[in-house]
């Protein structure tokens, strides 16, 4: 099988590379995270401009017609410059969900300026007991004459504190953990009964707790089929998984590179650190470990919109695990040949690990998905 990229995905890539060099350096990313949003909406404005909002989208919806490992394109050459902006929870997690269940009016409404850079959007597809997994929904969502009436509260809404809309999963039927009976729900920020509460993650994003106290919605704010939408959010969060794991990959990279250089500069008993071999061995072991989370990463956005569920959950599954353990093993090592200053705020390589720490946690986590690995059949 080929794995190489066509002209147009190495064009994308070149381009993404090229930003994170030129405008999305350490210090530009500290002043940046320090404006009011934590991110920059100039800096939205230029993914949209160069159609990165729009890239993972069908032309039918506005987009550019790119697949999984487009994205994974994009995300990887992405996190090498550690991007604050809420590209997965717009475009990935929230975009993805309208473009998958939405109906036209809906796509027209909400999509559309998505796409341009207008609307930012988040994915409330999780609770506290339930963890990592978005089958646990309590948030009850009932008819009360043609509206719909939702309560309850979501937990860890990556960038819901900033977004315009947030789309909610919410309980029409049968228990918590039931699969079937939970439906997708697009709730304006501005909602009377809508509260949030903002705070920051780890790696220097946004997130928020969501509470929903009888908010009043129109009909047509149910995105897909009622009591059906487990599967849509699932296939979500899936290709999503598979595109942090081609951001993490991009961690590494930087990590990796970074930690070479200094070996090289920093000198011991006369001569750099990079002329021991003990050494040598380790910044190896951090490229090795890199290169296994990428070709699994690849095989997810290979099979990110399989139409067979259990072809795809392994694979993003899989990946996930690897990125997981790789992404710890990178980031100690990095730390560790750095000594102490590796865990300082003014160096990179601390905030590249938390990074990769976050990443491991955010839509389940190693653990997680290596449970769901084993309790899937495998094929053949």
């Amino acid at each position: 099988m080929d794995f190489s990229l066509t002209e147009e995905q190495r064009l994308l890539q070149e381009s993404v590379q090229r930003f994170v060099q030129d405008s999305y350096s350490f210090e530009q990313r500290r002043a940046i995270m320090a404006q009011p949003d934590g991110f920059s909406r100039d800096t939205w404005a230029q993914f949209a401009e160069m159609g990165w909002l729009a890239l993972p989208f069908d032309e039918a919806d506005g987009g550019l017609g790119g697949g999984p490992v487009d994205t994974l394109v994009m995300l990887e050459a992405l996190g090498e410059g550690l991007v604050v902006e809420p590209l997965m929870a717009t475009v990935l997690l929230a975009g993805r969900a309208l473009a998958c269940g939405g109906d036209d009016a809906q796509k027209a409404e909400w999509l559309t300026p998505l796409l341009e850079g207008r609307l930012l959007a988040a994915l409330a597809a999780h609770e506290r007991r339930g963890r990592h997994a978005p089958g646990w929904v309590e948030t009850r969502a009932a008819r009360v004459g043609e509206h719909w009436r939702l309560d309850g509260e979501k937990s860890a809404v990556l960038h819901g504190d900033c977004a315009d809309l947030v789309l909610v999963s919410a309980r029409t039927a049968g228990s918590p953990e039931e699969p079937k009976g939970i439906s997708l729900f697009a709730v304006p920020a501005d909602s009377d009964g809508l509260s949030r509460q903002r705070w920051q993650t780890i790696d220097g994003l946004s997130a928020c707790e969501l509470t929903l106290a009888a908010v009043k919605l129109p009909p047509e704010a149910l995105v897909g089929e009622q009591d059906a939408g487990l599967g849509l959010i699932e296939a979500v969060l899936d290709e999503a998984a598979a595109a942090q794991c081609a951001e993490a990959v991009g961690a590494m990279v930087a990590l990796t590179r970074i930690t070479a250089d200094y070996l090289r500069q920093r000198k011991q008993f006369g001569q750099p650190l990079a002329a021991f071999q003990v050494l040598q061995h380790r910044l190896a072991d951090m490229f090795m470990d890199t290169e296994r989370s990428r070709s699994l990463a690849v095989m997810a956005a290979l099979q990110a919109r399989a139409g067979d569920v259990v072809t795809r959950q392994r694979a993003v599954s899989a990946a996930k695990v690897q990125a997981g353990r790789s992404g710890r093993f990178v980031g100690q090592q990095a730390v560790q040949l750095h000594g102490g200053i590796g865990i300082s705020d003014e160096l990179s390589v601390g905030h590249y690990f938390k990074r990769l720490t976050a990443l491991d946690a955010r839509l389940g986590s190693a653990d997680w998905h290596l449970a769901r690995f084993a309790a899937q059949p495998a094929s053949g």
